[in-house]
């Protein structure tokens, strides 16, 4: 139909839930009259805007809300401790949900098409090799945009390195190499699950390829005693990587890449990769560590660090001073994948983008979200967490603040102890369940399993996981038990699991533990457990995640054997 010839008439609008419906009527060809034009009163617009921005910002509110109550509940009442500095972390919890908000919009509006577009696009203009190469550097921009990423470099504050000098290394001087490592990391991951989607490989033999060495390099480090404290962090680090970034864009990418080739259509296809991008980094991160100890002796390490302080001492830029910095960090993010993708798009693919318009306006909202994100995670997620952390030892111990203040242990040792676990299992729990992510992963499980496994059954198993995972973190800090300890028994364990399961369970909970580790979660528990390990003088306080990561893979796996007995009754 002509444009040019038609006349809009009466203007109806309906607004229903959260769905905005605009309906025209009085439509005629008469070129006769003139055109009106739709005028908007204030209202009008409100009333059309508002259920767009509601519903994103409530997804938010309820994704970080009832966390940051808990911890402030638990604090004033069990602990009796007043929250310090409460204005500025309301402020920081404030730009981390506005900034969420409009980041999450942006990987939907910008981001995600982009990916799915590429992705469909590159098998059929450019040759395997090429399109492996695209994936393996997008693995690595995706990691640098991850939104939890920050929280690793945020710790690296909180490291003493007199007690911990290469944790402090690599977490401060080596902290962007760190991230590269990590991100080549999840590259591997990229072009081993395409590759996996495309020739519908089964994930076991990757799964035991990948954790046998992985728990090899575990046991050598651990003989190490100044290497063994990264091994926290290590594992930590693979829990970081699969965040509302990296999952949605590397799978975009992958099943466009595998249903363009024709081998888009197994049941399976997206699951496998969110495991592979979280061992890879880990093994990455140990072999950053390995090398450094092969170049600086700890004591190097704690002179260099004296000669830096006394240097930022005598001159610190204004801007370091501001959270200046951590919006030139959200830039820094999300600009150099937007233009990677544009490069592949119009350079290689000679391509025009479709949908210019909207893919552009999410990718702004991404740049912005992240800047602002960026900022409440500084003064907001992460202060509350340390916090929390720092005064949780309280109910069981006498603690001295950094701040010099000395705190008695309010309850009885056992009795306090009880009160930490619960604490933290708790926390776990709650955060996972509350977890937008997870509810959807059931959904697919529901339907891959045709109702054998329940949405309900998949939630339960991945949050009990988690609570009871993050609980064992606790107290490996409390007795300040190896790391090494704890994750290759688990490990071994998950492996046994693995080998008596069918594919689709196994595909379900190595996947599953990705879902638990989202731009709030992380760094809330990061933060918690270095806090905690320094109000416990323990020299890692990392370990609490990792235990998070593999606390659902055993529940899943068992839940998934328990399901596959029931059946064959």
């Amino acid at each position: 139909m002509d444009k040019n010839k038609l006349r809009y008439g009466e203007f109806v609008r309906e607004i229903q839930a959260d769905h905005v419906y605009i309906s025209y009527s009085d439509i005629t060809n008469s070129s006769e009259q003139k055109s009106s034009k739709i005028k908007l009163r204030i209202i009008d617009v409100y009333r059309l805007v508002t259920p767009y921005i509601s519903v994103r910002l409530l997804e938010q509110i309820y994704s970080l809300m009832p966390l940051a109550l808990y911890l402030v509940i638990f604090q004033i009442f069990i602990l009796r401790q007043e929250l310090s500095g409460a204005s500025a972390i309301s402020v920081g919890l404030l730009a981390v949900i506005m900034g969420l908000m409009f980041f999450m919009e942006g990987i939907k509006q910008g981001l995600m098409p982009f990916g799915e577009l590429i992705g469909n696009t590159l098998p059929k203009k450019v040759h395997l090799n090429l399109v492996l190469l695209i994936a393996f550097i997008l693995g690595i921009g995706v990691t640098f945009a991850e939104p939890a990423i920050g929280a690793l470099k945020t710790a690296g504050a909180l490291v003493d390195v007199k007690t911990a000098p290469y944790l402090y290394l690599l977490l401060n001087d080596y902290a962007s190499t760190l991230v590269l490592l990590v991100g080549g990391g999840v590259g591997l991951a990229a072009v081993l699950g395409t590759l996996r989607f495309i020739y519908s490989w089964s994930l076991k033999p990757f799964i035991y390829m990948s954790i046998i060495p992985t728990l090899v390099l575990t046991a050598y480090l651990m003989t190490d005693e100044n290497l063994s404290v990264i091994l926290g962090l290590a594992y930590d680090s693979g829990a970081v990587t699969t965040g509302p970034v990296t999952v949605p864009l590397v799978l975009a990418l992958g099943i466009g890449i595998a249903s363009a080739a024709g081998k888009g259509n197994n049941s399976l296809s997206g699951f496998g990769i969110v495991t592979l991008a979280s061992v890879f980094p880990i093994f990455a991160v140990m072999l950053l560590g390995l090398f450094l100890s092969f170049n600086y002796s700890p004591q190097d390490i704690i002179e260099l660090s004296l000669i830096a302080s006394d240097i930022q001492t005598i001159q610190i830029p204004w801007y370091d001073k501001s959270p200046f910095v951590e919006m030139l960090l959200g830039i820094r993010a999300i600009l150099p994948l937007v233009l990677f993708l544009f490069f592949v798009l119009k350079v290689i693919l000679k391509e025009k983008l479709a949908n210019s318009g909207i893919i552009i306006y999410g990718i702004v909202l991404a740049i912005f979200g992240m800047m602002i994100f960026n900022v409440g995670l500084t003064y907001g997620l992460a202060a509350l967490g340390e916090q929390s952390g720092s005064l949780v030892a309280v109910a069981f111990s006498d603690v001295v603040l950094s701040n010099g203040q000395e705190l008695e242990a309010l309850y009885p040792y056992f009795l306090g102890l009880f009160v930490a676990v619960a604490f933290a299992w708790i926390l776990g729990f709650g955060a996972t369940l509350a977890e937008p992510a997870l509810n959807a992963l059931g959904i697919t499980v529901e339907n891959l399993t045709q109702g054998t496994f329940k949405k309900r059954t998949l939630m339960v198993a991945v949050s009990l996981g988690v609570g009871t995972g993050i609980a064992v973190g606790v107290l490996k800090i409390i007795f300040n038990i190896p790391i090494a300890y704890l994750l290759i028994p688990f490990y071994i364990i998950a492996l046994i699991f693995t080998y008596f399961s069918d594919e689709k369970f196994v595909n379900i909970a190595w996947d599953s533990a990705g879902v638990t580790t989202g731009p709030i979660t992380v760094p809330l528990v990061l933060a918690m457990g270095l806090g905690f390990g320094n109000a416990m003088n323990v020299t890692d306080g990392f370990g609490i995640l990792s235990m998070a990561s593999i606390g659902p893979i055993i529940a899943v796996l068992v839940t998934g054997l328990y399901v596959k007995k029931s059946q064959e009754k």
